[in-house]
């Protein structure tokens, strides 16, 4: 690899300092580099970032910032199949692979093409009886609006009932978003390469109520059923942290694989058991 893109959160990398370093080093190397986060007036916000620029030969997008600023680019570069790295500048990261003080060596192992690719599915999730939908690397969530009122939730599986949960709501997930929010729920840690989804509930009122573990290529429904006997309930759908949707009693909601993947360059030789074990010490 020889011609990179960088992007850069300017709340985790202040006057894109570390963004601008790593494109000279690039250059000192032999390699191109474009800062999309740098304009001839300055650092620009990470929404106006203009993904549109981004050459067609480029072999590599670094990411700077953190989990949340690796999603945010997948998907606005997710037709591209451009390979990404991410560069965590934050506290905790599971996606980004690299720290501060290691993404020198990464470049250099990339600029040697001593890299794997690794392809990350997918969701798409859309209201049913919808053209238009969104996608999620990490999760879609159904959860409660704020108001403190439980949940009724119908889970169907390729048009099958399979379960009802009461609760806060539930969460769908792909082997990369296992350790995100489905984590923090009980839910189970996937192997990214696997290919299956988390089903978990949030917060579950009933004492059997437990997760499940689906084909990634199941087809999930969603149902918002009256609990109270009232047409006044409602749930909110978030796709990696985004509300995209809200839901009224009666509506359902479809997950399913996406079309596409996503692919993350991988530089690290130690196993994803091994970087569990540091993550979570």
């Amino acid at each position: 690899m020889k011609k990179f893109v960088v992007i850069s959160n300017p709340y985790k990398d202040p006057n894109l300092e570390v963004a601008n370093e790593l494109v000279a080093y690039i250059h000192k190397k032999g390699g191109s580099a474009i800062n999309l986060s740098q304009t001839e007036n300055g650092p620009v916000e990470f929404e106006a970032v203009h993904y549109e620029l981004i050459p067609e030969d480029t072999e590599c997008i670094l990411v700077l910032g953190g989990d949340g600023t690796l999603i945010r680019v997948v998907r606005k570069t997710r037709k591209t199949n451009i390979p990404l790295i991410g560069v965590n500048l934050g506290t905790l990261g599971y996606l980004c692979e690299l720290e501060k003080d290691t993404v020198y060596q990464a470049i250099d192992q990339l600029m040697q093409d001593n890299c794997t690719v690794e392809e990350r599915l997918m969701l798409k999730g859309y209201r049913k009886g919808a053209n238009k939908g969104r996608t999620a690397l990490n999760d879609i969530v159904i959860h409660r609006t704020g108001v403190m009122a439980i949940l009724r939730l119908n889970v169907y599986v390729n048009g099958e009932f399979l379960v009802t949960y009461d609760g806060d709501g539930v969460i769908i997930s792909t082997p990369t978003g296992s350790t995100g929010y489905n984590l923090s729920a009980g839910g189970p840690i996937i192997e990214p390469g696997a290919s299956i989804l988390a089903l978990t509930p949030i917060n579950a009122h009933n004492l059997n109520s437990k997760g499940i573990i689906l084909k990634a290529d199941d087809v999930i429904e969603v149902e918002m059923v009256a609990r109270r006997g009232v047409e006044d309930e409602a749930a909110f759908v978030s796709c990696d942290g985004d509300r995209t949707a809200k839901l009224s009693v009666g509506d359902r909601f479809v997950i399913e694989r996406a079309n596409h993947t996503i692919k993350i360059c991988k530089v690290n030789k130690q196993s994803f058991l091994e970087t569990m074990r540091k993550k979570m010490r």
